[in-house]
């Protein structure tokens, strides 16, 4: 009998072994959706654009990692996107790479037309796990909610069998990869659609060359400085409060 319980027990361990596989190189899609409506101020000309824009602004972006390292950047457009060209210019240009073994990391970031490489180290993140689970491209998630920017809730939903501890943009620290996340201040999520584990191509993940790059403290200060007399303009001060923290937000997100 006790031979039969060693036979069953270790039959059940074996399958459970065979059935986990963890990945620890892969290429991820995200499909990403921000209600750029609910983004622009209530002032005559934002209210005259929103007519001509769709309801969403919707992209794809590809996070590619192997060796602990990530890059993460803009793929295509979907096609009932209808924004202007500056808007788009924005996503097509940022960047983030990761090196989690250093801990150091850096991203281009275009801001007001201008491409800026920030080179610093990992942002840390407040995370709080929970014990809601979901199912995305295929793994099973478990929930986390983080906060960034000092008061900017993230709502998070990772995996442990892809092993990297990354996610989209610069949100990461999680025991696992992140394959869902929203940022309902930014009226933004992102959701993996798919993830292909036959990448192999190393060279992909590098940081970003540039002349000048930036902590986030310089250019942060940089930043504010450059633009402190945009958002004083009308009477809506909370208004302009909301279009100002959203600026900041996107900037170094």
């Amino acid at each position: 009998m006790k031979t039969i319980y060693f036979f069953i027990t270790a039959l059940i361990f074996t399958t459970t072994i065979r059935a986990q596989q963890f990945v620890d190189k892969a290429v991820i899609e995200y499909e990403v959706s921000t209600n750029l409506k609910k983004t622009m101020s209530n002032d005559s000309w934002d209210e005259m654009m929103k007519d001509n824009l769709s309801d969403l602004k919707i992209s794809y972006f590809n996070y590619t990692f192997e060796d602990n390292k990530s890059i993460f950047k803009f793929d295509r457009w979907n096609p009932k996107t209808r924004i202007p060209k500056y808007y788009k210019e924005v996503d097509e240009e940022n960047i983030w790479y990761f090196d989690f073994t250093s801990g150091t990391m850096n991203m281009q970031k275009q801001i007001v037309g201008t491409n800026f490489v920030i080179a610093d180290s990992i942002p840390k993140i407040e995370w709080k796990i929970t014990n809601e689970n979901r199912e995305i491209a295929g793994y099973n998630c478990r929930k986390a909610v983080g906060k960034i920017m000092d008061d900017v809730y993230v709502f998070a939903f990772y995996t442990d069998d892809i092993t990297i501890s990354g996610g989209p943009c610069s949100i990461s620290g999680l025991p696992g990869m992140i394959l869902g996340l929203t940022i309902p201040r930014l009226y933004t999520s992102y959701i993996a659609t798919k993830v292909d584990v036959t990448f192999a191509n190393a060279a992909d993940i590098k940081p970003i060359a540039a002349k000048k790059t930036y902590d986030f403290v310089g250019l942060k200060t940089l930043i504010e400085e450059k633009t402190k007399e945009w958002f004083s303009y009308g009477e809506d001060k909370e208004e302009n409060k909301r279009q100002k923290n959203m600026f900041l937000w996107n900037a170094f997100l």
